[in-house]
């Protein structure tokens, strides 16, 4: 199916040094119907580059798209770069204050979130798997492997949710909030990609009705 010799693809399944360039890696992917966030995982893994992933333009988010966040009427956020007042009324605990603005470090570490976040384990667990998608190819960086670090000492279940390798990109769906002031809170989370920036995501949570 992706024209390769069984032979030549036993050997990638086993590990052993064989060069795999980035068309052959691609009709791979194809062939196993890998999500987005596997196939990224996957080129990571084989330290090629995706052809079919744009390149960052900079890799500063274009201040348009933070100016943008100001202005939506809703939770808004770019992952993880900027958040707007109505994200900051929500999200009690960890954008209202001073904080660690990190929302690993607030998911995992406060309790605040724990309280906040209706069926915390699913979210945690989710949250921690589209974390390892986006940070595959850092993951070697020092500021993130000080993070993982950090995290999995200061939080058992990041540390369980970390080792079961599970990748997922970001997906959009139901999210409800028990918040201290304004009770039970449900929301419908739509997440974008910038063109040209798949390494940003501006996240939107429109209030369900």
């Amino acid at each position: 199916m992706c024209g390769v010799s069984p032979t030549w693809y036993t050997w990638i399944e086993q590990g052993r040094p064989v060069s795999a360039s980035a068309d052959a890696l691609a009709r791979i992917a194809v062939a196993l119907q890998l999500s987005r966030a596997e196939r990224a995982y996957l080129f990571e893994l084989a330290a090629q580059r995706d052809p079919a992933e744009p390149d960052p333009a900079s890799q500063d988010a274009p201040a348009a798209l933070l100016q943008m966040v100001g202005l939506i009427g809703a939770p808004a956020y770019v992952l993880d770069r900027q958040w707007n007042t109505h994200a900051a009324e929500l999200f009690v605990g960890w954008l209202d204050g001073a904080y660690d603005r990190n929302l690993l470090t607030y998911t995992f570490t406060l309790p605040a979130a724990w309280e906040l976040i209706v069926d915390w384990e699913t979210r945690a667990r989710r949250l921690a798997a589209e974390f390892r998608a986006d940070s595959i190819r850092h993951l070697n960086d020092p500021p993130t492997r000080a993070l993982i670090d950090t995290l999995s000492a200061a939080s058992d279940a990041f540390a369980r949710y970390w080792a079961s390798q599970d990748v997922f990109e970001r997906e959009g769906g139901e999210r409800a909030f028990d918040h201290p002031a304004r009770g039970r809170i449900v929301f419908n989370q739509i997440t974008f990609k910038p063109a040209h920036r798949e390494d940003l995501k501006l996240v939107i949570l429109v209030g369900s009705t």
